[in-house]
């Protein structure tokens, strides 16, 4: 039996299998009839991502790709081998994470063919907004005036059903209330807002609809693909609808498909929850996703600067397994989204995230909160820039930097393809302008810049904006020439004392690069043999001890 048909079987029974895989089975070889570009196969250390809105630059009456376009081929291009673009559909709310037309690109943003050009100087990650769909959108639409096509697209559920088992990512109601086109009342299902419906794949033509928009994103150009929201797909009421098996089999079909259709397209999981359900996305590390986001590094790093105490950070990286080489994380520090905590609850005491949480927000950071079963509410995201957030307001800029790059070296060093967010190559601070314009604490880290703004900063060497930039620049391009970077090099955790994290990359050849970082505000010696300085590109002399300066980090070898 062939694995696409067995999925199906596992999802929805024999009876329906054999006509889907059918119509799969034919939009699959409408895709290949296509003749698509040939993707990378696997990744490796020059494989490193930048986060980026499609209308993060603009210039008066200019579709914002093409400015985008000449910033990065300008700017980018020797950073950045993989760009996602976040949601650049026609969209209604949640700064594009609201879909209101997947085959669609918002007019503000461009065309596809402005997608086609940019494709033609980056690989693309595009955004599959899964698990739901704007409420202005044409299905929807159709569905509240009882179009029997869209019929059961969405789950309807009597308003007394008992929810309260369910996994909730807000402190917002299960169920929205919507009046349908014969003027009753029906009470959808809406994990994330009202204008947030979710899909219901238990009817098939769901499903079939969704793998039609993954096949055109193959087609449009997506080397990396990666699903929004996945974990909540499935809805069983009664349980915590969230990974439940069926979800995982359709994202198993989803990677069958891709591979059919576009071998060497990447597919990522985004699923904002603990490690270890985070990682059962990897599947059996062949048959679901090439990578995870690595949603504990951001507040475990944080928490490590915050403290000079890297004890956790060491100890969750130390445990860290991948289920193979076919398979890695996703890594990054900050995002479109907040810090998220929930993926440090069972690793950090949670004494230890609220401590971390009261001194962000005295310090400028916002919080949101997520309504937990029991109908109390826990601290679910810091929203802030990462720059502000690994720092005091009173700091100066020299030490805000430092502490900034010694974070970004953790990311850049650890096994993993690196994601950088635009936010924090532009040293950017918090935008509370831009939260009191919106109402929402996630703008705070969404700015959006003329592009000449961006020149005039990026040219002034005295601006934190250039300093970061060309901070981090240096730090990718050192990476991108150590093939002990690549992402399936084995990692050592050191045991160097608390305030510093340090590792080993080491191959089967025995060659080396142990990185050490001093993550507290005082000197540190650090008794480790190393005979050549890769950042600083040149030798180290005798056997005395380093000394790391408050904040200070190194990448070490003994070879030349």
């Amino acid at each position: 039996m062939n694995i696409i048909l067995r999925r199906l079987e596992s999802i929805y029974g024999a009876e329906s299998a054999i006509s889907m895989e059918q119509a799969i089975r034919e939009r699959i070889q409408e895709a290949q009839l296509k003749k698509l570009k040939q993707r990378k196969s696997g990744w490796d250390q020059e494989d490193v991502v930048m986060i980026t809105y499609g209308d993060q630059f603009w210039e008066k009456d200019r579709a914002t790709l093409t400015t985008f376009k000449k910033m990065y081929d300008t700017y980018l291009n020797e950073m950045f081998e993989v760009v996602h673009i976040l949601p650049f559909y026609p969209y209604s709310s949640d700064d594009g994470f609201s879909v209101i037309d997947y085959k669609k690109v918002n007019p503000k943003l461009g065309d596809w063919q402005d997608v086609t050009d940019l494709t033609k100087s980056t690989r693309l990650m595009f955004d599959y907004v899964c698990n739901h769909i704007s409420a202005k959108s044409d299905w929807f639409q159709s569905f509240l005036k009882q179009d029997k096509q869209y019929d059961e697209f969405f789950v309807s559920l009597p308003k007394e059903t008992d929810l309260s088992a369910v996994t909730r990512p807000r402190a917002t109601p299960v169920l929205t209330e919507f009046e349908m086109a014969n003027g009753e009342k029906e009470h959808i299902w809406t994990t994330f807002s009202a204008d947030q419906i979710d899909l219901n794949f238990e009817n098939p033509n769901v499903l079939l609809k969704m793998i039609d928009v993954l096949a055109f994103y193959l087609e449009e150009g997506a080397e990396y693909i990666r699903l929004d929201a996945v974990g909540f797909m499935w809805k069983e009421p009664g349980t915590t609808c969230i990974h439940l098996e069926k979800t995982h089999e359709i994202v198993k079909l989803f990677r069958d498909i891709l591979e059919e259709i576009a071998p060497g397209t990447v597919m990522i999981t985004e699923t904002n929850v603990p490690h270890k359900d985070n990682i059962t996305y990897f599947g059996d590390g062949q048959d679901e996703a090439h990578m995870v986001y690595q949603f504990p590094l951001p507040p475990l790093v944080l928490q490590a600067i915050h403290t000079g105490n890297g004890s956790a950070l060491s100890g969750w990286a130390r445990d860290l397994e991948l289920p193979g080489e076919d398979a890695t994380f996703f890594n990054f520090l900050a995002s479109h989204d907040g810090i998220g905590l929930n993926p440090i609850r069972g690793i950090l005491p949670e004494a230890d995230i609220l401590a971390l949480v009261a001194d962000l927000e005295d310090e400028g950071a916002l919080v949101s909160y997520k309504q937990n079963p029991d109908g109390t509410q826990s601290p679910y995201e810091i929203n802030v820039t990462y720059m502000d957030a690994l720092n005091r307001l009173a700091d100066n800029d020299d030490t805000r930097l430092q502490r900034f790059l010694l974070a970004h070296s953790i990311l850049l060093t650890i096994p993993g393809v690196p994601a950088v967010y635009v936010q924090s190559i532009l040293g950017a601070r918090n935008d509370l302008d831009g939260v009191a314009e919106t109402g929402h604490n996630r703008s705070i880290n969404r700015k959006k810049y003329p592009l000449s703004e961006i020149e005039v900063g990026l040219a002034d060497e005295k601006t934190l904006m250039h300093r970061t930039f060309e901070g981090i620049k240096e730090l990718i391009q050192v990476r991108k020439g150590q093939t002990l970077f690549h992402p399936n090099v084995p990692m050592e955790v050191m045991d160097l004392g608390k305030e510093i994290f340090a590792i080993k990359r080491a191959d089967a050849s025995g060659d080396s690069i142990l990185v050490v970082h001093n993550l507290s505000n005082q000197a540190i010696s650090c008794d480790v043999i190393a005979n050549w300085d890769i950042l600083k590109g040149q030798p180290i002399y005798g056997s005395a001890p380093i000394v790391l300066a408050p904040y200070e980090f190194r990448w070490l070898t003994n070879k030349n």
